[in-house]
């Protein structure tokens, strides 16, 4: 479902120009996940909206962006610069995935485990040298709080904040409601 009270935000302040985007760059609907690779939430909402963006033809595509919630995961940072560093090497989606599927497993040792069997050094998504990556993910934060986001994942689809649990039919929905083709 959509909130539909306020009016959408703008793509320019929800989709930066180095965005990672899963599917058609171009396609008429974007959805906007804010999310932290620590939250379970986050973990079981990953493969519904990638079979979202798998099943649409080319119609959604998936923006994902950095809202650690380090107060309450220890590792939600430190996840969030590991995938960064394995984005530098073109990595970004196969590096979350594993993440999600190893939620108990983010420490530094678990993070640069997971960079190995992408083929990446494990050394370079870990300590000083994925703090180099540390600005997409302030500037995500900073951009996920002026959004009013205070919980992951927190989605917007075409600009209006999604409501509720995500599910293939609640995203169908919300999908319908912003490009009723």
């Amino acid at each position: 479902m959509t909130e539909q009270t306020a009016a959408p935000i703008p793509a320019e302040q929800l989709v930066p120009a180095d965005a990672h985007v899963l599917g058609n760059p171009d396609a008429p609907v974007t959805v906007v996940e804010f999310g932290d690779l620590e939250c379970p939430y986050c973990a079981a909402a990953a493969p519904v909206l990638r079979r979202t963006v798998e099943e649409s033809g080319g119609r959604v595509r998936l923006v994902f962006r950095h809202f650690p919630l380090f107060e309450i995961h220890p590792h939600a940072l430190s996840a969030a610069l590991a995938v960064e560093a394995a984005a530098a090497q073109g990595r970004f989606w196969e590096m979350q995935a594993a993440l999600f599927e190893h939620q108990d497993h983010l420490g530094e040792a678990g993070l640069a485990e997971r960079a190995e069997e992408l083929g990446l050094d494990g050394a370079s998504v870990v300590g000083d040298a994925a703090q180099q990556y540390a600005a997409p993910v302030q500037r995500d934060y900073a951009d996920a709080l002026a959004a009013g986001v205070e919980g992951t994942p927190t989605l917007f689809v075409n600009g209006l904040r999604y409501v509720g649990r995500v599910t293939p039919e609640g995203l169908r929905a919300a999908i319908e409601a912003a490009d009723p083709r």
